[in-house]
């Protein structure tokens, strides 16, 4: 049965998460999102739609916009479309009790035959996030079996950074992509008040002018080098 190992690690009556229900399977405009957990281990749970479920991955440093970092991925138990729009408190006591922030969402494309790209263990694909763009490759590690270990692995490309700018990625981006919550402000119950600013929506802008400014830099250089030749 789809999702039945998510039921059986979750009591309903205790947890706030969503219960699965049937949905329509999607073909197109496939969901992607980030959540960051702060549970035993503050990790971020990567999810892509697929099938009717969201397969799901814990990325416990989370990931990287560098292509030279191979992040660990452990795979985990399938997630309902439902739980995408999660943000909150799992109780004490429950499986993977602690704090979920909504980190990115988007849409995903893959590359070829996803289902075949799951079983041969390397799955290619290409990104439409508030944060995470690009191409990306998920590859499967050989193991004993007990836990699906995976690597997330940016490709080389224009979303790609490999400057100082890496180290502070996921620390200038530590709040909701909806909300604007910061992990602590979720495990408070703080809710976000109507008529102010969305940190999420101003850093989409910085990152928007960010891209604007490497453009200009890159093609001032184009033109330095042109004049000089």
């Amino acid at each position: 049965m789809p999702l039945e190992e998510y039921r059986r690690k979750r009591d309903f009556t205790k947890t706030s998460e969503p219960k699965p229900a049937v949905v329509r399977t999607h073909r197109k405009n496939l969901r992607y999102l980030i959540q960051k957990h702060d549970a035993t281990r503050l990790h971020y749970d990567f999810r892509l739609e697929l099938d009717g479920v969201l397969l799901s991955w814990a990325v416990t440093k989370g990931p990287s916009i560098n292509p030279a970092d191979k992040r660990l991925a452990i795979r985990t138990e399938d997630h309902p479309l439902s739980y995408g729009t999660f943000e909150g408190t799992i109780p004490k006591g429950q499986y993977g009790g602690g704090t979920v922030m909504l980190w990115d969402e988007g849409t995903w494309e893959p590359k070829g035959d996803p289902g075949a790209g799951l079983q041969k263990g390397h799955l290619s694909f290409t990104l439409h996030g508030a944060r995470l763009k690009g191409d990306w490759d998920l590859v499967r590690m050989h193991g004993d079996g007990k836990k699906e270990n995976w690597l997330l692995i940016k490709v080389k490309d224009a979303e790609a950074r490999e400057d100082g700018e890496v180290a502070a990625f996921l620390d200038n981006l530590a709040f909701s992509v909806t909300s604007g919550r910061s992990m602590d402000a979720i495990a408070s119950g703080e809710a976000f008040k109507a008529g102010e600013p969305r940190l999420g929506d101003l850093t989409r802008l910085k990152l928007s002018e960010r891209k604007e400014k490497l453009e200009k830099q890159s093609k001032a250089g184009s033109r330095g080098s042109a004049i000089m030749s």
